[in-house]
């Protein structure tokens, strides 16, 4: 099993910052890609960015490409994501997600953790 425990959310007037923080414990070995998704109020859950566990390929939503960086440290066991500019519509409760190495999917997930941008 992994654990996944986020950690850095809050709330943050339009144009600013907030940085995420993911903490992964148990069998580490076992995920692959993390990446982190949110889900706004009525909304589906979405994808917001991905990182590889090797070469750190990464990708963005395109809503967030450019505002968005999502890192990891393997050797921590953390992944993090760096939010600047952000804008209200960047609101919503933020989950890091890792993929099993072996089902492909993203078989682990953390509790969430609230981002609301005011205008």
């Amino acid at each position: 099993q992994v654990q996944l425990v986020e950690s850095g959310g809050g709330s943050v007037q339009a144009g600013g910052s907030l940085r995420l923080s993911c903490a992964v414990s148990g069998r580490t070995s076992s995920s692959a890609t993390m990446g982190w998704f949110r889900q706004a109020p009525g909304k589906e859950r979405e994808l917001v960015a991905r990182i590889s566990r090797i070469g750190g390929y990464t990708y963005y939503t395109d809503s967030v490409k450019g505002r968005f960086t999502i890192s990891r440290d393997n050797a921590k066991n953390t992944m993090s994501l760096q939010m600047n500019s952000l804008k209200p519509e960047d609101t919503a409760v933020y989950y890091c997600a890792a993929r099993d190495r072996d089902t492909g999917q993203y078989d682990y997930w953390g509790q969430g953790t609230q981002v609301t941008v005011s205008s």
